[in-house]
């Protein structure tokens, strides 16, 4: 069989062709466990050095997490083009809605998650001191460190192992879209390692798998996560609000219930919008399919 030509330098196109099935996606869970030992090893040596803050050696050990899988993932992928199917990655399903439509109806989603999660982050009991810690070191300090670190790090590389992996690879298993949507938020709430994010993150990585699973757009997803940390670090740099842990304690009672309202209002309504883009038993895979060999 002829090999596919597949650009290697490709950030998102390279791994078209390796669709990770159930034991897969163990071993990319054994090389993400991996690329947290290095990353944890470089953070110690880091520490090491006189005057290195937090935000500094985030911005170094945490792409040190998904490297190992990544590499792991693109070397699949490039033996995997010999005759194999693939599945894009990164796709543009978006008719009969426009590309600005989804823009604009993906960052509501998002903004839509980012508040509803709020009331929910209240039945949790208040954080103890090192995860207070831990939560203010990703978003106090230097700014622009955190940005990368918060705002482009993470919407990447998350994305690529939860949408772009995980999701991507139980869909191709042929698990049923609601459970392939649920299990991967669920693994997006897991790898953030502590309830009080992975709440959150569960309630949006449930709206990107969706938006992920109709439009096969994992730079649209990238845009929600972006939106959900970008509003996360400005908010908590306002001397106002930084020590603010619910919008109860800014909001009245009657405010705050109508804000939580509307967001499930918003977040319907993307829904619907989004469900107008046709999607086959199998999560839109035919159209995916197709897309790679053009």
């Amino acid at each position: 069989m002829a090999k596919r030509k597949i650009n290697n330098y490709a950030l998102l196109s390279g791994y078209d062709y390796f669709v990770p099935n159930i034991s897969q996606l163990f071993i990319l869970l054994a090389f993400i466990i991996l690329g947290v030992v290095l990353g944890n090893l470089v953070t110690l040596a880091l520490s090491l050095i006189p005057g290195m803050g937090q935000d500094a050696m985030m911005i170094v050990s945490y792409p040190l997490m998904f490297i190992p899988a990544m590499i792991y993932a693109k070397s699949r992928s490039r033996n995997m083009s010999i005759g194999g199917e693939g599945l894009k990655l990164d796709s543009r399903t978006f008719s009969p809605l426009s590309l600005s439509k989804c823009i604009l109806l993906a960052i509501g989603g998002a903004v839509a998650m980012w508040f509803f999660s709020d009331p929910l982050g209240r039945l949790l009991p208040e954080p103890g001191e090192m995860i207070k810690q831990l939560l203010e070191s990703m978003t106090q300090g230097n700014m622009i460190l955190n940005f990368i670190s918060v705002c482009i790090f993470a919407p990447f590389f998350e994305e690529w192992l939860c949408r772009g992996m995980v999701l991507r690879g139980l869909l191709g298993s042929n698990v049923k879209p609601a459970w392939a949507i649920v299990i991967s938020a669920l693994f997006f709430a897991l790898i953030h390692m502590n309830p009080w994010q992975a709440l959150p993150a569960f309630v949006i990585g449930s709206m990107m798998g969706y938006v992920y699973y109709r439009t096969g757009s994992l730079k649209l997803t990238m845009l929600m996560h972006f939106t959900n940390n970008f509003l996360s670090l400005v908010l908590s740099n306002i001397d106002a609000l930084k020590d603010v842990e619910s919008w109860a304690e800014v909001l009245p009672a009657p405010s705050y219930w109508a804000l939580v309202a509307l967001s499930v209002l918003v977040a319907a309504v993307v829904i619907v919008c989004f469900s107008r883009i046709p999607a086959s038993p199998t999560g839109g895979l035919e159209k995916r399919k197709a897309l790679i060999e053009q």
